[in-house]
């Protein structure tokens, strides 16, 4: 399995849902960077279930455990291994799916590539896994915050719900003030709304995750295998559940003339910059000094608390109902993951950059 993010800043990770724990290794974390402790494990509680009525009710404390790499309060350039124990795991509820493939889970390919799979929640495959990427994305947070960079996602669109303005047009401080993370406070009623009706329903909804960069330099990436939004999509696709990424204008550029699109270059107050901000902050796969902006889509949650169709491990048709604690819908929860891989990326890139130069 391919267990490890990165080129320099990389995390490698390791645990199961309903294992004993899941944590991680990040490696190349830059030293003497001031670890905040509260913060990082705010990062982790964003993501934690049972927030609200409208997340999975399995309660977790998510309490992470630092076990190396840091001194004194500050990073040294070790290793820094972490752990976060299970606590909450039921794996009883898993037990009738030993032998059938759910629909749209990856309990077939898994069983067709290694032969062997854990069923208890889905094993590795499960989202519980990106707990990790939460506390990796946590300390290159904290990197990051020495360039100036910051990185801030929010929920843009749950079912066919969505914000029609551009990001500039909200104040991202909003977003934490409900349990959808919208900062359009009556869209997020409207969101929250939907939300529970699925749920009742027995059902599942997806929607999309909107991110933006804030402060990143120009010259971030490489013009031709390692371009900055390919990371960045890469990093996103491979969150539980993201079945598209776009940036900048992304697929409304394929209706829409050059003449619109194009980021004419001024001169504002002696720095060269764009008056517009179609490209997303990326041009020729290198940052250009803009706002980096992109967004992810989800797919609806495959668990659903009603009877569906499938077939056990000899292709016999049955059928069964879903137990255990799910997400209604994932994307609320999914915010922190998006922001954590982005910002892992930026400051992997960042280092990148650094050694480049001389």
């Amino acid at each position: 399995m391919g267990n490890t993010f990165g080129n320099i800043f990389t995390l490698t990770t390791f645990g199961e849902s309903h294992g004993e724990a899941i944590g991680g290794v990040i490696d190349g974390m830059p030293a003497g960077v001031a670890v905040d402790m509260e913060f990082i494990q705010a990062e982790l509680d964003r993501r934690r279930p049972g927030q609200s009525d409208i997340t999975t009710s399995r309660k977790e404390a998510d309490t992470i455990h630092v076990l190396s790499g840091i001194f004194e309060g500050k990073t040294t350039g070790a290793p820094i291994g972490f752990m976060v124990r299970n606590t909450n795991h039921h794996s009883q509820d898993y037990e009738d799916l030993r032998c059938l493939f759910r629909p749209s889970h990856a309990d077939y390919t898994y069983q067709q590539k290694y032969g062997i799979r854990d069923h208890r929640g889905g094993g590795r495959t499960s989202a519980r896994t990106t707990i990790s990427r939460c506390a990796g994305g946590a300390f290159a947070k904290l990197a990051l915050r020495q360039y100036g960079i910051t990185v801030q996602a929010y929920t843009s669109q749950v079912g066919d719900i969505a914000l029609t303005h551009p990001y500039t047009d909200y104040d991202l401080g909003l977003v934490e003030s409900n349990a959808v993370r919208c900062p359009d406070v009556e869209k997020a009623r409207e969101m929250e709304s939907l939300i529970r009706q699925v749920k009742e329903e027995g059902d599942t909804i997806g929607g999309v995750v909107t991110c933006v960069v804030r402060g990143c330099p120009a010259g971030l990436g490489e013009p031709e295998s390692d371009k900055l939004h390919a990371a960045l999509g890469a990093a996103m696709l491979g969150i539980n559940a993201a079945k598209g990424f776009e940036y900048g204008t992304g697929f409304a550029s394929a209706c829409r003339r050059g003449s619109e699109l194009n980021d004419e270059f001024v001169n504002r107050d002696g720095a060269i910059v764009t008056s517009t901000n179609n490209s997303g902050g990326i041009q020729g796969g290198v940052s250009n000094g803009q706002d980096i902006y992109f967004r992810v889509a989800f797919k609806p949650v495959a668990t659903l608390l009603r009877n569906q169709n499938t077939v056990d491990l000899e292709g016999t048709p049955t059928t069964f109902k879903a137990r255990g604690r799910h997400d209604p819908c994932v994307v609320p929860r999914a915010v922190p993951i998006v922001e954590a891989m982005a910002a892992m990326v930026i400051l992997d890139y960042l280092l990148l950059d650094r050694t480049t130069k001389c």
